[in-house]
């Protein structure tokens, strides 16, 4: 697939147990289903081909022939198809029976996979019948005389995509305290499959889960879950099928219980090498001086389709369920006031000195702060905040903002600037006619010069109130907005500003909710230019830098997913089908790297700020660039978009 997707399925098909030519015939049935659906990775349950639940006839000869003609005809099902499929079988070798999985492609055996930790406790008894896998290298032989070597270290990789490599292992050896998945993934395997046949019982599919979630998180992969189904024998057991994929700890797709569903989804191989690289904490085989032979085998298996299955959030910072936006607006408020309330401490400030504009930042960060003086039972008179309105405020705005600070319990206070400004026009010579940067970000600076000498007068911290998504584009004035003492706001974008302003307003209820709804609903403006001749908002954020739910989206894919230029584009086209078309959302995009690159001298020397999420550009935390760096070659593939 396209942009380093791999199109994956888990799939538990009916059978018989111990019957394999009816086996093949199902599992080559799922297989045409899904080449129609351009699956390139197919995995079936543990002795898919014979049924797990067969007892001592595994000991029987005519068992295993049988289940040898079964694996030739799943071959022949691969013929002329872009899939790698793995199928599990009772494979002999060498006189010693395997409980073995099998990778094919285009109608050929490429390796088999035996089996390496054998449960033989409670209700398993496989040590019974099959002996332990090996390090080592052993070749097994087919009906039609071909060959395939054997190894429980086995790697498949992709043709035409070196990076894309799989690896394979069988149920009980997730269990144990060193999967064989670990060091496959070191060796470097980015997918990882499990033939599975674990039994249903209370409790079981929640420990699954766990187990699953956290191998593929703690080895930076995906993890291809195929389980054993309902038609597997009952006499003492009962099997689920219950398929699961997951990607870097995170469950992309599951069947459910007893359904007999194909378990799909597309897997982000791109994001999941780009992880590997960042995270020096993963170590590669031959970086941890580990010894053993592997053995690999091409195989192709990458069609050129689109992705499809992959659902994109258009808001990537924002949950998309209520109950978890609220409980993560709850952990973030808590972080920032936690943060500031330790500064407070360290520092011995006395009072917390803050603007407040009637925006959505401002707003918050005056939220966060009486959260952190409540924390250190201070007296929230002790927060001293500053509506200080100019050229461009309004009376919304400006009502809003003494509203709020009233509503709170702080100190208000209101310092006009327009007069003040224009004196200093007067003195830099500037013309106030000419609306330029210097119009603007006069006033901007002002506002920051008199917070800091309030501050040292009162002996407090400044407040910064400035967001993630204003950082990422340098929508801030260098020494202005973009300087304070302590930046709550520095890590939360803007679409999920709104969210955390619109959940403390659920909390707190009454009339601050009133007053919070009404500054969710104003317009994102600086307020650095004059007011339209109805006396509303002339100066638009959004339409001018473009909208924050694009920017952000875009801010999240290239910071923390390390998405291409065309990568992103095409996710954006996903995500906002129907309400962006192609051109705006290339014109934002090119707009986004043009500032992300040219405003990073400002992200160089921003002020301490508590980071939330796993995204920061604090040249401390996350994000180090220089700001020099030429955007030449993003912007080169964006242009051509």
């Amino acid at each position: 697939m396209k942009y380093g997707f791999l199109r994956v399925a888990a799939a538990s098909p009916s059978l018989k147990v111990a019957d394999p030519a009816y086996n093949a015939a199902r599992i080559s049935e799922v297989i045409e289903q899904q080449a129609k659906k351009g699956t390139e990775l197919l995995v079936f349950p543990e002795l898919s081909l014979s049924g797990y639940t067969c007892g001592d006839l595994f000991l029987q000869k005519t068992l295993t022939d049988g289940c040898m003609r079964a694996l030739m005809t799943v071959a022949e099902a691969t013929k002329g198809k872009k899939m790698l499929v793995f199928v599990g079988l009772p494979l002999l070798c060498e006189g010693k029976l395997y409980n073995c999985a099998a990778g094919i492609a285009n109608g050929k055996v490429g390796g088999i996979v035996p089996k390496t930790y054998l449960p033989n406790y409670n209700e398993f008894y496989e040590e019974r019948h099959f002996s332990h896998g090996f390090e080592g290298e052993a070749y097994v032989r087919f009906p039609d005389g071909s060959f395939a070597p054997m190894s429980v270290n086995f790697l498949f990789t992709a043709q035409d995509f070196e990076e894309l490599i799989v690896a394979c292992e069988l149920c009980e050896d997730i269990w144990v305290a060193d999967p064989p998945s670990t060091r496959h993934a070191q060796r470097g395997a980015v997918v990882i499959v499990n033939l599975s046949a674990s039994n249903e019982t209370i409790g079981k599919r929640e420990y699954r889960k766990t187990l699953l979630s956290s191998q593929s998180g703690r080895n930076l992969c995906a993890y291809v879950y195929a389980d054993a189904g309902m038609d597997e024998s009952a006499s003492d057991m009962v099997f689920a099928g219950n398929n699961m994929i997951y990607e870097n700890g995170a469950l992309l797709a599951e069947s459910t219980p007893f359904s007999g569903e194909v378990c799909e989804a597309e897997l982000d191989v791109d994001f999941l090498l780009a992880e590997r690289r960042r995270l020096n904490t993963f170590k590669t085989y031959y970086e941890r001086g580990l010894e053993g032979r592997y053995f690999w085998t091409k195989v192709d298996f990458r069609t050129d389709a689109l992705p499809s299955l992959r659902a994109v959030s258009p808001t990537p910072f924002v949950p998309a369920e209520d109950s978890e936006r609220n409980e993560r607006a709850e952990l973030i408020l808590n972080m920032q006031a936690h943060a500031l309330a330790k500064r407070f401490t360290h520092t011995n400030a006395k009072t917390a000195v803050i603007g407040i504009s009637g925006g959505l930042d401002s707003t918050l960060a005056l939220l966060v702060t009486a959260r952190a003086f409540d924390l250190l039972n201070k007296d929230r008179a002790g927060i001293l905040a500053y509506t200080m309105p100019g050229f461009g405020t309004t009376g919304k705005t400006k009502n809003n903002s003494l509203a709020l600070m009233q509503a709170m319990g702080v100190t208000a206070k209101t310092v006009p600037i327009s007069e003040t400004v224009l004196k200093h026009f007067e003195d830099i010579e500037h013309d106030p006619v000419v609306l330029n940067a210097t119009y603007e970000n006069a006033q901007a600076r002002y506002r920051t010069m008199i917070l800091m000498n309030v501050a040292n007068e009162t002996g407090g911290l400044v407040i910064g109130t400035g967001d993630l998504s204003e950082l990422a584009l340098g929508w801030c004035t260098y020494n202005g907005d973009h300087m304070s003492m302590y930046a709550v706001n520095c890590s939360v974008p803007k679409t999920l500003v709104k969210h955390l302003v619109r959940a403390e307003g659920r909390r707190l209820g009454g009339e601050t909710q009133r007053i919070l709804e009404d500054i969710l609903a104003t317009e994102i403006s600086p307020e650095l230019l004059p007011p339209d001749a109805a006396g509303n908002i002339a100066q638009k954020t959004e339409d001018i830098i473009g909208p924050y739910e694009l920017h952000d989206f875009y801010l999240y894919h290239v910071v923390r997913r390390g998405d291409s230029p065309e990568k992103v584009y095409f996710l954006a086209k996903c995500a906002f089908a129907g309400k962006y078309d192609a051109v705006t959302l290339k014109k934002w995009l090119i707009n986004f790297y043009r500032r992300f690159f040219s405003q990073q001298f400002k992200r160089n020397c921003i002020p301490d700020g508590v980071k939330v999420g796993s995204v920061s550009l604090s040249p401390r935390a996350d994000w180090r660039m220089p700001s020099d760096a030429s955007a030449a070659l993003w912007l080169e593939e964006a242009e051509k978009l």
